[in-house]
């Protein structure tokens, strides 16, 4: 019995009909498609997107070479070299990220005591090599210098929550 079901309603091109059905019923709707560059969705304020490395006030860079971001990367991400100053305190002499192997977590914002690095809300970058997605220390300053203010109100935004 199924079977003659099942052949009448192929032969009555019922999915078709239910298909068409369906089509039919959002073909008025409003749309929802944006056109991207000219519209963009709104993003989550605690958003991860393109790394960044911040200096101070006095325009000194703020990592101090503790390497907590280098291990607590599980992706394996991030390399770090540094030197002793005079006075004692460590600084780096290479910082590397290499974003073709970031996995977005967060955990090297995280670790960091001194907000050095931070994952900002920039999410329009390409790489057309791999090359191109390794990010050295000083293009994180730079993302850092140019983006500070950004970076600062919403970290300010977000101070409650950590």
């Amino acid at each position: 019995m199924e079977a003659i079901k099942d052949f009448f309603g192929s032969l009555m091109l019922k999915e078709m009909l239910e298909g068409m059905r369906l089509t039919g019923k959002y073909f008025f709707k409003r749309k929802i498609t944006l056109r991207y560059p000219m519209e963009k969705t709104p993003a989550s304020p605690r958003f991860r997107g393109l790394h960044a490395q911040r200096r101070y006030a006095n325009g000194e860079e703020r990592c101090i070479a503790c390497k907590l971001c280098e291990a607590v990367c599980p992706a394996l991400a991030i390399t770090i070299e540094s030197y002793e100053r005079e006075d004692g305190t460590r600084r780096t002499t290479r910082y590397d990220i290499d974003l073709a192997k970031c996995i977005f977590c967060g955990f090297c914002e995280e670790a960091c005591p001194t907000d050095a690095i931070v994952e900002t809300h920039l999410h329009e970058y390409h790489g057309e090599k791999r090359g191109d997605l390794y990010y050295t220390k000083d293009m994180l300053l730079a993302v850092g210098d140019r983006y500070e203010s950004e970076i600062a109100a919403r970290r300010a935004a977000d101070a409650p929550y950590r």
